[in-house]
């Protein structure tokens, strides 16, 4: 019996839908350009690819219900679907919240216009060219060599050179493209190209640590810098026939450490940053934090667990979260929001208990099943793509954030769409 992979694959490449692939794959891969510089030009692609879904609807739902990435991510939308169906929000309203998660249930169209290795490593570069035009342009306005134009972020100053996107999510992409260039680097035959994915890694860490006022890709930064770390000696130790425990392991996160505590102490505008963040931490009062940034996050923490806490199983509906912020603060001067900037919080409060298991399902299967992938590359890029939004789910609603959500689920297919069939699913394996 073929195994679901098989089947699928066979249907996006041999299938009656052939004459419209090739469009749409050009779609799918010019998305990993565009998705770190231009709204606009992502929803145009994301309407080509619906359109497309039409031809292709059978092959979609095959990959939907068998490949384990895929079917996690359209089950945590359906959580989020069913949710519109109860709680007080007008069902527009709702609808509108809904469609903030769609990029899940596009994961299964990526993974079948991807299912080559050549289209997914075009996919991969474009994403990363995107992330070297950014960083040119980041360097020439931080250095004063470009003033800053007006198609440049609103928020973009020679202090804070932000160019298409927030400076959080900015900083949260550079934070990857440093890493999957220290994958590049490592895979690298010649010295040539490890010095050129080696100079790409050190600017764009500078950029994110020294140049972008993004505080979340700090973390991000570091997550994915420990993780690279942890893989390529493990690797290598285990390659050379010894083990590689929590001794190892242990020394590896204290050197990281180290350098992490040098950064910052070299860095007086780094210092300064996280330094604020500590002294706002320690003032801050439930509901009397409005003042600081650091303040408001945590009353949006503090009431959004008062939210769950009342409505824990099946939350509060999808789009309800202003409306019961707002009930839960009143007679506070708690600033208001449309979401809690933690994206655990976001979908707890919506789809309850529930929804927030399907999320953390979501990064489970992606950690699962990242072995599975074709090569080591994959395999470390998958799980970093894990821990990158695990970390970045804990200070911002990463999946309800267009920009961010949509890079989860292109990535996720990039990485997923050539998952290998378990050993017991090739014919003649019971």
């Amino acid at each position: 019996m073929k195994s679901a992979h098989h089947q699928v694959t066979h249907a996006a490449v041999n299938g009656p839908q052939r004459p419209v692939l090739s469009p749409l794959r050009a779609s799918t891969i010019l998305l990993g350009f565009s998705v770190p510089i231009s709204v606009a030009l992502d929803n145009v692609l994301l309407a080509v690819l619906l359109l497309g879904l039409l031809f292709n609807a059978r092959a979609v739902w095959r990959i939907a219900t068998q490949h384990p990435v895929a079917r996690a991510a359209c089950l945590l939308f359906v959580a989020l679907f069913a949710a519109l169906f109860y709680g007080a929000t007008p069902l527009r309203e709702a609808a509108g919240a809904l469609g903030k998660y769609i990029d899940l249930i596009f994961i299964p169209m990526f993974m079948l216009m991807l299912s080559r290795e050549a289209l997914r490593r075009r996919a991969h570069g474009a994403f990363l060219a995107a992330m070297g035009l950014t960083l040119l342009l980041s360097y020439a306005v931080g250095l004063h060599g470009l003033a800053v134009q007006p198609w440049m972020n609103a928020a973009a100053t020679p202090d804070n050179p932000v160019i298409f996107h927030s400076h959080i999510t900015q900083n949260n992409m550079m934070a990857f493209a440093v890493f999957l260039a220290l994958l590049n680097l490592r895979d690298s035959a010649t010295r040539a190209v490890q010095w050129a994915w080696g100079g790409f890694a050190v600017l764009a860490g500078i950029n994110v640590l020294f140049m972008v006022q993004g505080r979340t890709g700090y973390l991000v930064l570091l997550a994915l810098l420990g993780w690279f770390a942890w893989s390529t000696l493990g690797r290598y130790v285990r390659g050379r026939g010894r083990a590689w425990g929590w001794q190892q392991g242990a020394v590896l996160m204290l050197m990281l450490a180290g350098l992490m505590a040098a950064t910052y102490s070299a860095s007086p505008r780094l210092h300064d940053r996280v330094g604020l963040i500590f002294s706002e931490f320690q003032a801050w009062q439930p509901n009397h934090g409005k003042d600081t940034s650091t303040g408001q996050r945590l009353d949006f923490y503090y009431n959004s667990l008062k939210i769950v806490q009342q409505q824990p199983l099946l939350g509060v509906g999808t789009g309800g979260f202003a409306a019961s912020f707002a009930q839960q603060t009143r007679g506070t001067d708690v600033l208001q929001t449309p979401n809690p900037h933690n994206e655990y919080l976001m979908i707890a409060t919506q789809s309850g208990l529930i929804g927030l298991a399907l999320l953390l399902y979501l990064f489970y299967a992606l950690w699962r099943y990242a072995p599975r992938l074709g090569n080591v590359f994959e395999q470390d890029a998958a799980r970093g793509l894990v821990l990158a939004y695990m970390v970045n789910g804990a200070f911002n609603s990463a999946l309800h954030d267009h920009a961010d959500g949509l890079f989860f689920a292109f990535m996720a297919a990039v990485l997923f769409a050539g998952l290998k069939p378990a050993p017991r699913a090739v014919e003649g394996v019971a």
